[in-house]
């Protein structure tokens, strides 16, 4: 198809109310061990589960090159699936591992208690990381900062995956017992917000985890259970390097970054802080595809692409080259899924279109003829609404930045799955 045929066949691509799954309830969508953290931008389940249903039944290799906190991942193994990719934050990194690695309930139940009775009656030392005890004082006030201290220096003193676990728990915790407002997804503080303490929100959370790792423990298959290290080949790294071989998955299934919509790196600094997992920020955001600071002067191959460029380049010179940078990063990406990929093999990419300036930024349309540009044949697009996503629903109509005014354009009220096919 060529780059009109592509564009009419998205505008005459109704919605399929099948796909939007809005019947489903939250408990739901964070069954298992989704429920583990929360995470901005995450995709539900049950998306996941009937794209591998519908193009990729059995024990297949399922790729994600943008995992996230792991919904794909955690999906596949379920199913008995090989699960492999990449996620730039580390954090996200750990949240996935943890997420599909089940443990034995009664054990996990048992060492989660001892922890908790030593963490109420801790004296210890405050561990927080001394490059960014500044920075984590600007979000939290010293005395909670040296609880949340106290409590990282007790999980530290734990071992191998109850450490893992508790450090999700204590990860997921820290934005709620922060003066980052908790209504807003951007970093805002809040100086007047009441604030809870830190290990009784953590007890509660981790009773949450553990129920979900014991519904996951029930449904786990008996080799995950037995060696979940030997069913994973996940990679804090660039999804421009996928850690697998040439023509061994059968479908790759993620949920990308969109043009510059927020800075995902800004978002998880909390944790990435306190789990001293980047050691400069800066450099850290440069790495994010997508980010306002990213490298620079690359422009796109897709003619949908560099149209949507043009129109930019109108209104802000500098958002068009960082949206051009964007598109030319995830031709990359489009090259490294056709690499992966088994003849016959699936790709299927969830994105949603937005505006920037005024501008339409037609970001399915221009992934799907960036795969072909990589040598992969369009096969199929749906077309859903988003009845629920952790993202703010509205855009500022002149800056493009989300926005919680009722006076916004909605951002993402309806999303593309572009499906792809290696010939």
């Amino acid at each position: 198809m060529d780059a009109q045929e592509i564009l009419e066949l998205f505008r005459r691509t109704e919605v399929d109310e099948s796909w939007s799954f809005g019947w489903l309830k939250q408990s739901q969508t964070g069954k298992l061990t989704h429920c583990y953290h929360r995470y901005p931008a995450k995709f539900i389940p049950q998306l996941v589960e009937r794209l591998l249903e519908e193009y990729a039944p059995g024990e297949v290799h399922v790729n994600d090159p943008f995992f996230g906190c792991g919904t794909t991942v955690v999906s596949a193994v379920t199913k008995g699936c090989f699960a492999s990719g990449t996620e730039i934050n580390p954090v996200g990194w750990l949240i996935a591992k943890v997420k599909a690695t089940p443990l034995e309930p009664g054990w996990l139940q048992s060492r989660v208690r001892g922890f908790l009775r030593r963490a109420w009656e801790s004296r210890a030392e405050p561990l927080v990381p001394e490059r960014y005890a500044e920075r984590l004082g600007y979000w939290f006030p010293e005395e909670q900062m040296d609880k949340l201290g106290r409590l990282l220096a007790e999980i530290m003193r734990e071992e191998g995956r109850v450490r893992d676990f508790l450090l999700v728990g204590f990860s997921h915790i820290l934005k709620s017992c922060s003066l980052w407002s908790q209504s807003s997804t951007k970093p805002l503080r809040n100086p007047g917000k009441r604030l809870p303490e830190p290990l009784s929100a953590l007890e509660r959370h981790l009773q949450k985890m553990l129920r979900g790792n014991e519904a996951f423990w029930e449904v786990a298959p008996e080799r995950l259970r037995r060696e979940p290290e030997g069913m994973l080949r996940i990679e804090v790294g660039d999804a421009r390097a996928q850690p697998v071989e040439s023509g061994s998955v059968d479908i790759v299934i993620t949920s990308s970054p969109y043009v510059t919509s927020y800075e995902y790196a800004d978002l998880h600094q909390l944790s990435n802080m306190w789990l001293d997992t980047v050691h400069d920020l800066r450099e850290y955001r440069r790495r994010f595809i997508g980010s306002l600071y990213a490298e620079r002067g690359r422009q796109p191959e897709g003619e949908i692409a560099r149209m949507i460029v043009e129109r930019l380049e109108e209104r802000s010179p500098r958002l068009a080259a960082s949206v051009a940078a964007f598109f030319a990063d995830m031709q990359q990406v489009f090259r490294e899924t056709a690499r992966v990929l088994r003849r016959g093999g699936r790709a299927c990419y969830v994105i949603g279109n937005t505006r920037l300036r005024g501008v339409e930024v037609l970001n399915a349309e221009a992934f799907a003829e960036g795969m072909q540009i990589a040598g992969l044949e369009l096969e199929r697009v749906i077309r859903r609404r988003i009845p629920l996503k952790i993202l703010p629903q509205r855009r500022d109509p002149v800056t493009g930045r989300f926005s919680s005014a009722s006076t916004g354009a909605e951002a993402y009220p309806e999303e593309f799955i572009v499906v792809c096919r290696k010939v």
